[in-house]
Formats: structure tokens, C-alpha cells, sequence
């Protein structure tokens, strides 16, 4: 059985100081996710990916997201060759392994669209054909705070199909020292080594498929979907998928654990990244300074966890 922590030590060399940011991505890489970064530029989100794809082995490509982007640079399209008369398919920077969509809010809205319908079929369809995109395939998405010049917000049916947000922030001063020296010896990327290839990976992801959910975990995951639902300071709840996502999640870090079998615990700890990006607050909540996180954080303490034996 390989070792999923063999992975997170090889992206702790070059990202310092974000180990539980670490664990949680890789968990959603686990459990067959694409995750969205939002922060500010500057704190790591590239070299975090960079990092990962170093040490899974996969084929990363990556691409600035301006307003100039179109979907055809993603997805790819077909040119005629003067030769033979046939439509030649040129691929877009979409069709690798891991994936490094930078700023996706700085995009149009229908260059961001077929980003999302790539994420979701797994593929890309040009003039009627459709194109495998290869397995594994994991996007990465970054974004900048929402008000950054520039930029303009992703519909909620697009935050919708990303597994996990997630937030970096800015380093602990001793972890910022560190990141200092050992930078000024050199890239820190030079020293992440591939844990696992994509085979590896694949394996793992099969591994994580057959750990065990006791019926009471399902019961508690739709317990805390209607709690969400019903919470008089949200527009919107967590919808079925956002259920679904939440037990894969649990899953895969169980599986991170070294357990075959989900805990309550494990779906608490991988709560609040799963969902509180799905939730849409009332505006009265908005007005009273409420965050969804806030609210994430009430519907964990009110609803009781159950007792699996």
C-alpha cells in the first residue's frame, strides 16, 4: 500500500509552513477533486502546485488567466491542413495532468465555462469530437480576493464543481525566516522528488474508493446538508453534491490517516474546505457581517456527531 504521507513530505520542502493546507489538498486530489486557491499574490499557490506535480510525477501545464484568454487556448481547435484537406486537432494547455488555471477570475465568463465543462466530462469536444483528457487530471484553480482590480466573481454553479477552497494566507513569521534561507540557497523546488508516479496515484485513488462508510456517517453527512438548508441566515445550502463531495472527502483522508473506515472526526475535519465555498448567505446576514464560515462552524456544533462502532 503506498503511502500518502510520502507525498505530503515532499511538498513540505517547498511550501513552508502549510502543512494542514497541504493534507487538505491532497485529500481532494485523493478523493477525484479539482480545488480552488483563493488568496492574495504571492503566498505560494503556484509553487504549491508545482510542488505536487513534482511529487506525483504528472505532466503540469499552466496558464495566466486575462480577459484575452479564449476557450480555444484551453481546450484546443482544429486548423485544416492544406496537404490532406482534413481538420487537424491542435490540444489546449488543458490536456495534461495536473492543471494550473492562475487568476481564473480575471477570465471572461465563457472561457471560464469551458474550463468548468472540462473539469466536470473529463474531456473536451472541438467541431463535434470529443478529446480524452488523460488520468489523472486534477485542476488547480487560484483567484484573487474578490474587489481585486480586475477581477469578476465566479457564479455560484461554477464554485459549485471545485471540491475544496482553500486559503493559504501569509506565513507565521518563523515560517517566513525559514522560507528565506532557504531560498537564498536555491529553488526550493529542486529538492521535491516524485513520491509516487501517476500509476501510484491511480492506485491510491482506488485504495481510498474502498474505505469503509458506516451507515451512520451517511446519515450524519445528510444530517448537516438539511442543517445548512434550513439555517435562517442562508439563501442557499449545501446541495446533494456537496454531500457526495463531503464523504469522498472523508474517505480520502482516512485514507491519509491510515485507516480504512470514516469517523465523525474525519468528516468535521474536512468540512468547513468542502463546503462553506457552496453556501450562499441572505443579505441580511451579509449586512450583519455574518460569513458563511461562521456559519459552517455553528451547523458543526449543533448537529451531533454520531457514535460508530
Amino acid at each position: 500500500m503506498i503511502e500518502p504521507r510520502n507525498v505530503i513530505n515532499e511538498v513540505k520542502k517547498a511550501v513552508i509552513g502549510k502543512d494542514d493546507v497541504i493534507e487538505m489538498a491532497l485529500t481532494a486530489i485523493l478523493a477525484r477533486g479539482h480545488m480552488l486557491i483563493e488568496d492574495i499574490p504571492g503566498v505560494g499557490k503556484t509553487t504549491m502546485a508545482l510542488a505536487f506535480s513534482r511529487a506525483l510525477g504528472l505532466d503540469y501545464r499552466r496558464m495566466q488567466f486575462t480577459p484575452d484568454v479564449l476557450p480555444s487556448d484551453v481546450v484546443g481547435f482544429s486548423v485544416l491542413d492544406k496537404e490532406t484537406g482534413n481538420m487537424i486537432y491542435k490540444p489546449g494547455a488543458i490536456l495534461c495532468n495536473l492543471f494550473l488555471a492562475d487568476e481564473l477570475n480575471r477570465a471572461t465568463s465563457r472561457t471560464q465555462s469551458a474550463l468548468l465543462e472540462a473539469m466536470e466530462e473529463g474531456n473536451v469536444t472541438v467541431d463535434g469530437i470529443t478529446h480524452e483528457i488523460p488520468d489523472p487530471f486534477i485542476v488547480i484553480a487560484t483567484q484573487n480576493p474578490v474587489g481585486a482590480s480586475g477581477t469578476q466573481l465566479l457564479p455560484d454553479s461554477q464554485l459549485d464543481r471545485f471540491m475544496v477552497r482553500l486559503t493559504l494566507g501569509y506565513p507565521a513569521p518563523e515560517d517566513e525566516k525559514r522560507l528565506l534561507m532557504l531560498k537564498h540557497d536555491g529553488n526550493m523546488l529542486d529538492s521535491v522528488q516524485c513520491a509516487v508516479d501517476d500509476e501510484g496515484l491511480v492506485r491510491m485513488r482506488r485504495e481510498t474508493d474502498g474505505v469503509f462508510v458506516h451507515q451512520a456517517i451517511y446519515d450524519y453527512s445528510v444530517r448537516l446538508s438539511l442543517a445548512t438548508r434550513k439555517h435562517p441566515r442562508l439563501l442557499q445550502g449545501a446541495s446533494p453534491r456537496a454531500s457526495l463531495a463531503v464523504i469522498s472527502m472523508a474517505k480520502a483522508y482516512a485514507r491519509i490517516c491510515g485507516r480504512d473506515y470514516v469517523t465523525p472526526e474525519d468528516v468535521m475535519r474536512i468540512y468547513p474546505a468542502t463546503v462553506t465555498h457552496r453556501l450562499i448567505l441572505t443579505s441580511e446576514a451579509k449586512a450583519s457581517g455574518v460569513s458563511a464560515a461562521s456559519v459552517v462552524k455553528e451547523v458543526l456544533k449543533s448537529t451531533a456527531a454520531p457514535r460508530v462502532k
